[in-house]
């Protein structure tokens, strides 16, 4: 681990004032948003317990795939980052406990995001532009996993936890999850996690390619049907956590560790390309080398992974004129991997030593408004060295000073917020060439409360994003993407201005929330297919033009009858967002109309769930692009619970594509090389205690 992230992290450990480590704490309350005590303007989306029992899956991504608004840009069953309202990559920040995941996976879409979505306690997905809290690589949204690995309350028993297994047919997938947490005293708590998951290539019903690509091959194509190749994954880790709790006050500390070994689904790369090349693997590669099976046998390419991360958090309490709580939070990672060739031959190796901290403080209402005053800071030191090395080595640097209020009249509040953020990237191998940008931001929304069951909202956000190392240094072969990606050093801030409208309402019968958006972006960034090859490749080059973005979310249910001593509820859920660009053409991977529907029965120990969801087809495309078809799912989730002493099992079954469809994902990369996995049925067990 870098050491001076180490000394940063034992500097802020050893500042806490002494008075945070005194007598038990009763509560202390983590929220996504300084302001969700409530309402808030922005749509917030939260998964916990038994929803988070259902839709718990291998990357965060596929997680929160089901919700209005969005998708997963799947590259693999282990790796898959949210895409919400068609905004995905750079603009979408994915946290754990409100920190970066600091891996590389905003770097390329076949890197892993680095959270475990079985040992969450919540996910928080905020939809819309989050920039004033989370900087700007949050311009899309945020989608925050809370692991409660650093404890903020001492448990009233001495050990409570979680344990599950998971079993899938298809690909052989088997998941095993602890968590404990527990008490020492009356001022200590303590939390330990651990995982395991692993699965074979999975089955598909239809070829491996897609007819559109195969159209394209004429009479030399040649499809592949039965299981994906690269598609199996195995990955453990765990954290070890201890907290100091105090009566005003408390800080703690937890470390954790990642490993992963997972395929690359899709085309792969051609094999004349590296004949006779020799791989230049360096001392930090070599200890990656071990893999297992046959190295003179052709396969597809993998990724070796290895994160360690050390995460500090304090608050305290305080009675002051100004502030009466303050909050700070360090996130430090060691993380690598290594890319190996479908040869067996290692290929590149990537490094990312990166730190995140925050510092918030709440503050008493002044002339009305109460809110939090922040301050963050990051450090990101990355380098790609091998075949596959795109982007130079670069060294990010990030500060930020931000304010968010509230202030209620009767039934109406109005929410206010701004944010400066300074942002410099310095590059190796551009003759020492430093970018730096100034961004500032700035927000207003009003919640409008109609009655206890109705709400109104509106939010008006105008973002500026700095480009980042990969749109600005790129300059050579993905192998991953089958494109020669090609950046810009004179791209300049993106600028958005976006409205949300929201309505929201929620009854012991019926609930349901609508959200219509719109995004006007300046100067928006994205990779232009300039129908030139390179390598093998298509040239992809990294540009700017104005952009606007429409849509609409819907998301609700309604009880319909009450059945067999349970309630019979009919589920909706709808999405749609449309692109354009203001000198013609198509955005690529934005996704299609898509619509859900379902019965969901429950009892006092018992759900049935059937859902319907129509994936529409997608013919508006960008040049290169292929069109997607369109797909349905029908999916069942069964699941029986048992309490016991206080104790409670949850035995479930989840059937999902029981129709053993061809399904693509638009937004995804390799959709053409790569169909989502074919009927499967999951079993499972928790046990809560």
């Amino acid at each position: 681990m870098n050491r001076k992230y180490l000394f940063a992290a034992i500097l802020a450990a050893t500042s806490v004032p002494a008075s945070v480590q005194a007598e038990e704490l009763e509560e202390v309350v983590i929220k996504a948003h300084p302001l969700a005590e409530e309402g808030v303007s922005q749509s917030i989306t939260v998964l916990q317990s038994d929803e988070l029992l259902e839709s718990a899956a291998a990357t965060l991504g596929e997680s929160v795939a089901n919700l209005a608004g969005i998708r997963n840009s799947s590259f693999g069953p282990a790796a898959g980052r949210p895409v919400i309202r068609a905004l995905g990559g750079p603009r979408i920040k994915t946290t754990q406990d409100r920190i970066d995941t600091l891996d590389v996976s905003v770097v390329s879409s076949d890197h892993a995001v680095t959270v475990e979505p079985f040992l969450a306690d919540q996910v928080t997905i905020l939809k819309g532009a989050s920039v004033l809290l989370y900087g700007s690589g949050a311009i899309g949204g945020v989608v925050d996993a809370q692991t409660g690995r650093i404890p903020t309350v001492v448990p009233e028993d001495p050990i409570e936890g979680r344990a599950e297994v998971r079993f899938t047919d298809n690909s052989d997938a088997t998941v095993g999850a602890l968590r404990l947490d527990g008490a020492a005293g009356e001022s200590v708590a303590w939390h330990v996690d651990a995982f395991s998951k692993d699965a074979d290539d999975y089955d598909i019903p239809g070829n491996v390619e897609s007819d559109a690509f195969l159209a394209t091959q004429g009479d030399e194509a040649e499809p592949q049907t039965g299981t994906l190749p690269g598609s199996f994954f195995d990955s453990q880790g765990g954290a070890v956590g201890l907290s100091f709790i105090g009566e005003r006050g408390f800080i703690g500390a937890s470390i954790s560790a990642t490993e992963a070994f997972y395929g690359l689904v899709g085309p792969g790369e051609d094999e004349e390309e590296e004949e006779g090349e020799e791989g230049e693997e360096g001392e930090e590669g070599e200890e990656f080398a071990e893999l297992e099976g046959e190295e003179e046998e052709e396969g597809p390419a993998n990724i070796d992974l290895e994160q360690i991360r050390l995460d500090i958090e304090g608050g305290l309490e305080i009675e002051s004129r100004f502030v009466n709580n303050i909050n700070f939070r360090i996130g430090i990672s060691d993380y690598e991997h290594l890319e190996t060739e479908g040869s067996g031959e290692p290929g590149t190796f990537f490094e990312n030593d990166a730190l995140e901290a925050r510092l918030l403080l709440s503050l008493n209402p002044v002339f009305g408004f109460s809110g939090t005053y922040g301050f963050q800071v990051g450090d990101r030191d990355f380098s790609a060295v091998g075949a596959e090395a795109f982007v130079p080595p670069v060294e990010t640097q990030n500060a930020g000073f931000f304010w968010v209020g509230e202030r209620k009249f009767g039934n109406i509040s109005l929410e206010l917020g701004s944010r400066l953020e300074f942002v410099d990237h310095e590059a190796e191998g551009f003759e020492g060439l430093d970018i730096d940008f100034t961004n500032s931001s700035g927000s207003a929304g009003i919640v409008y409360e109609l009655s206890e069951e109705t709400q109104l909202s509106a939010l008006v956000d105008i973002t500026e994003r700095a480009p980042g190392p990969e749109e600005l240094f790129s300059n050579g072969p993905h192998i991953a993407t089958q494109s020669f990606d090609i950046g810009d050093p004179n791209l300049e801030e993106e600028r958005g201005v976006s409205l949300n409208l929201a309505w929201a309402y929620s009854s012991e019968t019926f609930n349901a929330s609508v959200s219509v958006y719109h995004n006007d972006f300046t100067d928006f960034i994205f990779q232009a297919n300039t129908g030139e090859i390179e390598d093998g490749f298509p040239v992809l080059q990294y540009v700017q033009e104005d952009a606007e973005f429409t849509g609409i979310d819907i998301q609700g249910g309604v009880r319909i009858a009450e059945v067999a001593g349970g309630a019979l509820e009919f589920l909706l859920t709808l999405d749609a967002v449309s692109s354009d660009l203001d000198g013609g053409g198509e955005l690529p991977r934005i996704p299609s109309e898509r619509l859900g529907l379902g019965l969901d029965w429950q009892g006092e120990s018992f759900q049935a769930k059937l859902s319907f969801v129509n994936q529409s087809s997608q013919n508006e495309v960008a040049f290169g692009e292929l069109p997607t078809e369109s797909y349905t799912d029908v999916s069942i989730f069964l699941r029986k619970t048992w309490d016991l002493n206080g104790s409670e099992f949850a035995l479930f079954l989840h059937g999902k594509n029981l129709g053993d469809e061809e399904q693509r994902e638009h937004v995804s990369f390799v959709k053409d090389f790569a169909p989502l996995p074919g009927r499967r049925f999951e079993a499972g067990l928790r046990y809560n205690f």
